[in-house]
């Protein structure tokens, strides 16, 4: 056997960190690479909370996505952990996905760009939303980007409309180390179902409310029951305030019915089964700030 054919017998795997600014496509870029909607997606900043893992399997390959919460400047605990997500997925990446788009400032966050062009692995700097912007523009910003990340290779991109995901992909591929699989080939993420159906609700309150609101809830799924049919879901929405509880529960329930039946539909899609749903609404204080419930919603320095 040559040297060539033996190279492309060896299996790789490896881990890649998607991170860069709120709002630049990161998680539609996931989806779009692994398949399946995995992470939800909204047109509001901090939509991502938690580094979500995606597995894309193959004969010859696994690569280990993670979606992670855009880069901010915490203001409380809860947006702390966040960043600690998209650091830790810079620790252990075998190539880095930097998003940026044609629309952000380019020297937000600097530092955390700094911290990329100085990691001694691959990076592929996306420049995604080319779909909304001229040539001119988009020449430039590659300009700018050589400048910034002068060891990484400079992809356009609309994930929203599928432009040249499939390169990025195969630039993926081409980066990984050799290695053995690091999870089940037929696995799809480290998450669990309940995860997903918390992340649903959680998508539907970031679409149908405005202001503070979707930033102050998060979901537990306290019941879930697999019968023959159908299965049962009984999910809390916690909120940081009284005065929260009464807005999303509406006016004679009808703020949460609304909440139940648009994310009873994309339950049912997601695990093909009929659902039924319970929600309900309870308060718990201030709870972005307070240590111990944002470990018991499964928050922590290493999520």
């Amino acid at each position: 056997m040559s040297n060539q054919q033996a190279e492309q017998t060896e299996f790789k795997a490896g881990f890649v960190g998607i991170v860069g600014n709120p709002n630049v496509g990161k998680s539609t870029l996931m989806n779009k690479l692994v398949g399946e909607r995995l992470s939800i997606i909204t047109n509001k900043s901090q939509t991502t909370r938690h580094r979500i893992v995606g597995i894309v399997n193959c004969d010859s390959y696994q690569i280990v996505f993670s979606d992670t919460p855009g880069v901010l400047k915490p203001n409380y605990k809860l947006q702390k952990t966040m960043l600690k997500a998209a650091e830790s997925a810079l620790v252990d990446a075998d190539v880095v996905l930097y998003i940026t788009d044609v629309i952000e400032d380019s020297d937000r966050n600097a530092h955390f760009i700094s911290q990329v062009a100085n990691m001694d692995i691959p990076v592929l700097v996306v420049i995604n939303k080319i779909d909304i912007s001229s040539q001119d523009k988009l020449e430039s910003l590659v300009e700018e980007w050589k400048t910034k990340i002068p060891r990484a290779e400079i992809l356009p991109a609309s994930a929203l409309q599928g432009f040249n995901v499939d390169y990025i992909l195969q630039r993926i591929i081409s980066l990984l180390p050799v290695n053995q699989a690091y999870y089940e080939t037929d696995a799809l993420t480290d998450k669990p179902t309940r995860f997903f159906i918390s992340e649903i609700i959680r998508e539907k309150i970031l679409l149908l409310y405005k202001k503070e609101i979707p930033y102050s809830v998060e979901i537990v799924v306290e019941e879930f029951t697999d019968e023959k049919t159908r299965i049962f879901i009984r999910a809390v929405i916690h909120v940081s305030r009284d005065s929260q509880k009464g807005i999303i529960i509406g006016n004679k329930g009808a703020g949460i019915k609304r909440i139940g039946t648009t994310a009873r539909k994309d339950i049912e899609a997601f695990v093909g089964k009929n659902v039924f749903l319970e929600l309900f609404v309870k308060v718990k204080k201030d709870w972005r700030d307070d240590d111990r419930s944002l470990k018991q919603f499964g928050y922590s320095s290493g999520d």
